[in-house]
């Protein structure tokens, strides 16, 4: 025991760390997200949802935050690593009661060819879907989500733009215990790929370089929302982010027609089926 304790104390925080839960507490606010999809989808609807799709679901924190709000919601979680998964299920859906457990459903598939029951509503969050880089490709993908959703179901994702989005840079943002490193590594314009990552860095100057690596497209709005036009869907509305009056994001989302010219910005598309 004091053998393991010492070689413990001997690893970098860079060793100790755990880059699921690093990667929640650098980029995810869930509950949060939660709210915006329940609030939209009654404004819009006048009732209120109880399925949930997660694409590309990872740690499947949403998922979890979904059930545990209401006893009458339930989730399916959809991701294509099964370490991650895993991880989600040890970590996050056994720290929910057991009867909420029993909503929460994972599946180890493919966003693009699973098949699920039908639900209120569907999401792809943290630009996941930029992976998909030919129209054809993504076009596919939208109209597979909107056959998973219920006659009035709505498919809720989030995306990024603006000057600063091409831009070669590192942005660093300290957090309690680390400091988040995003890099924007490389860009082309012909292609619009966009590769990026996410480093950590810790108070005793060690390092966890590329601990998640996004080889992206940069889709723009119009293109977003003609595809998802093309794949079936009947309304698409734009949600932009306010201004928290020091140049940055304020959390709010409200509908827009036309957005502003930010040099860096963040919107929700919301796809009516």
């Amino acid at each position: 025991m004091v053998a393991r304790a010492k070689q413990k104390l001997s690893e970098t925080m860079a060793e100790q760390a755990d880059i699921h839960d690093l990667y929640e507490r650098a980029v995810q606010t869930v509950d949060v997200e939660a709210e915006f999809l329940s609030d939209t989808f009654r404004a819009l609807r006048g009732r209120e949802a109880q399925g949930l799709r997660e694409d590309f679901c990872g740690t499947a924190s949403l998922c979890c935050e979904w059930v545990r709000a209401a006893v009458n919601r339930h989730a399916v979680g959809i991701d294509i690593d099964a370490d991650v998964l895993d991880w989600g299920r040890r970590n996050r859906v056994t720290r929910l009661k057991e009867t909420a457990r029993a909503r929460v459903k994972l599946l180890h598939d493919d966003v693009r060819t699973v098949s699920t029951d039908a639900v209120d509503i569907a999401c792809a969050f943290n630009f996941s879907y930029y992976c998909f880089k030919q129209r054809d490709e993504l076009r596919a993908y939208f109209a597979r989500v909107r056959e998973a959703l219920v006659s009035d179901g709505v498919f809720f994702l989030d995306a990024f733009g603006g000057p600063d989005a091409s831009e070669l840079q590192k942005e660093k943002t300290k957090l309690k215990g680390f400091t988040y490193v995003w890099e924007q590594a490389a860009f082309e314009p012909v292609t619009g790929r966009l590769l990026c990552y996410i480093h950590f860095k810790f108070p005793d100057g060690s390092k966890l370089k590329r601990a998640f690596t996004y080889d992206w497209r940069l889709w723009t709005l119009p293109e977003l929302r003609e595809l998802l036009a093309e794949a079936g869907f009947s309304k698409v509305r734009v949600y932009w982010e306010g201004d928290d009056g020091k140049g940055g994001g304020n959390g709010e989302f409200k509908e827009s027609a036309t957005g502003e010219a930010d040099w860096a910005w963040i919107a929700y598309l919301v796809a009516e089926k």
